[in-house]
């Protein structure tokens, strides 16, 4: 078996068919530039309830902060969200959400494949081009069928640092996830090439959920991924990195909820347990850490996190 072939096997793909009534097909797409006035967001095309504000500079004309909006804060039976995010030459863009993003419960009067819940983000990043994708976390409510996807295309000289929170249920609130589907699929490639495939999907006929090789009935998963510039980072940083990145977690009391590895030049943090505030504050610790060494700047939260 080729590796086209297995790499033809792992992606999902779905015949097009006709959107329910009331259903949002939203798609956005953003392009960053660098420019005489700095890095800018220089192009948007949207299309139903997704979009933008202006570009915020907390840290300089260099990095532009984004807020995604999504109006109906929501995902139903039949939507599906596109988001598609460019990052041109030497650009360097931060991307975060003002909330939570939620996949509400599926209609159960559809037939199969109607009810699903559908969003993808892609992200597509240039030579030295930067690209910080920090959406708050996702909600997946009880009977959910949701499937959410980021692909992220690098190039060498490229840098991307972002995370996905997924919380499943509101187990706070006495709301817990006993029954619903969701998929989680995270797709890294450099020049081309798939580097990085991980998939988590989540049914009642898998016990996923449940089991102790699973999620071992935690409520809260979540992937942080950190890919440098070639240059950037010596083996030898990254191996100090690591291990400056574990010491933190055992200071933070949470190296049993937390794994740090390197596959390649990719960085993998791992978070399973029941908390996504939790996961965030360890989350942005983490970034404080890496973001000086693979960006060559100080982290600066984005101010909508403190609202």
């Amino acid at each position: 078996m080729t590796i086209n072939t297995v790499i033809k096997e792992l992606t999902i793909t779905s015949t097009p068919t006709p959107p329910l009534k009331n259903a949002w097909l939203a798609s956005l797409a953003l392009e960053f530039s660098l420019t005489p006035n700095g890095s800018q967001l220089t192009r948007t095309k949207r299309n139903g309830p997704l979009s933008v504000q202006k570009a915020f500079y907390p840290e300089g004309r260099d990095c532009a902060h984004i807020y995604l909006l999504h109006p109906p804060a929501g995902i139903v039976s039949g939507d599906e969200l596109r988001i598609d995010i460019q990052v041109n030459e030497q650009a360097h863009s931060l991307i975060t959400t003002p909330g939570a993003n939620r996949f509400y419960r599926a209609r159960e009067d559809l037939t199969i494949g109607d009810s699903k819940q559908v969003q993808h983000c892609g992200v597509n990043l240039k030579q030295a081009a930067k690209c910080e994708n920090f959406p708050l976390e996702t909600i997946v409510y009880e009977g959910a069928d949701g499937f959410n996807t980021v692909d992220v295309h690098l190039t060498n000289e490229s840098s991307y640092l972002g995370w996905d929170i997924t919380c499943l249920g509101l187990p706070s609130s006495g709301q817990l996830f006993k029954h619903g589907s969701y998929t989680q699929l995270n797709r890294v490639y450099c020049e081309g090439t798939l580097m990085y495939h991980d998939r988590i999907a989540i049914k009642p006929n898998n016990h996923i959920h449940q089991h102790v090789a699973g999620l071992n009935n935690h409520s809260v998963f979540a992937t942080f991924m950190a890919y440098a510039a070639k240059g950037q980072v010596t083996d030898a940083d990254n191996k100090m990195l690591v291990e400056q990145l574990r010491d933190c977690m055992i200071a933070a009391d949470s190296k049993h909820k937390v794994s740090i590895s390197q596959i390649r030049q990719l960085l993998i943090i791992r978070y399973l347990g029941d908390s996504a505030e939790e996961c965030k504050a360890l989350f942005i610790i983490l970034w404080q850490k890496i973001r000086p060494l693979y960006l060559n700047k100080a982290a600066n939260v984005p101010r909508v996190w403190h609202t």
